[in-house]
């Protein structure tokens, strides 16, 4: 729905994704960014091993039956990168839309905007009756960047997000889902589980870097 400040969201149940599809979620694996390897001391040799493996960690995980819900910051390339990225990628890839963004060089192109490869989701996604703390179903807010509060924040619902690389402190119920934090809790650059995502959101423990902001356009 369109909100009054013109921010767009997207509210999908449980149910409507699929009870028996696992779901994944990620963000910034920058593939194609040379200058990613030096910025989040990812520590390949070449850009070119830095992708291969990348892509080798996604699909260790994921399966072509598996939904995967990309947050932002595929690639910093043109639609010909992307779309060869892609084709290489395991699963039904959701990618959540920011045109202002690294994804800004591919994501309006006719090959994913018409239903190619991947679906391109609003920049907000809202999926519900993803876990179960209590009595009550709560959903899962998606976006690229962190929020501070956010959808029925009060009762217990989880933020995920990306863009900052690990270097913004944790707070309850909100986690950077990015493949840096990926490595450093589960050792590889691959994708979230959903339900490991919402038990390390639930967790208070600061992954943070807390070492000041990286410029990550170049």
């Amino acid at each position: 729905m369109n909100t009054d400040t013109g921010i767009k969201y997207k509210y999908l149940t449980y149910f409507s994704i699929g009870v028996y599809m696992t779901i994944f979620v990620t963000a910034d694996q920058h593939w194609g960014h040379a200058n990613i390897l030096k910025y989040s001391q990812r520590r390949f040799g070449s850009i070119t091993e830095h992708d291969a493996e990348l892509i080798r960690a996604w699909n260790s995980v994921v399966s072509d039956d598996d939904r995967v819900y990309h947050l932002g910051d595929v690639t910093l390339g043109n639609a010909g990168l992307a779309h060869d990225v892609f084709q290489h990628l395991n699963g039904e890839i959701h990618v959540l839309e920011y045109p202002w963004h690294h994804d800004a060089r591919w994501i309006k192109s006719p090959q994913f905007s018409s239903g190619g490869p991947v679906k391109i989701e609003m920049p907000i996604v809202v999926l519900e009756h993803m876990f179960k703390p209590g009595i009550e179903w709560l959903p899962v807010i998606l976006c690229h960047y962190p929020f501070e509060v956010w959808d029925r924040k009060h009762y217990g619902t989880v933020h995920l997000h990306g863009h900052v690389h690990g270097e913004l402190p944790r707070i309850q119920n909100r986690l950077d889902v990015g493949v840096d934090v990926a490595f450093r809790l589960l050792g590889e650059y691959r994708p979230f589980r959903m339900e490991e995502a919402i038990e390390l959101a639930v967790k208070v423990a600061d992954v943070g870097l807390q070492d000041g902001d990286r410029n990550l356009e170049e």
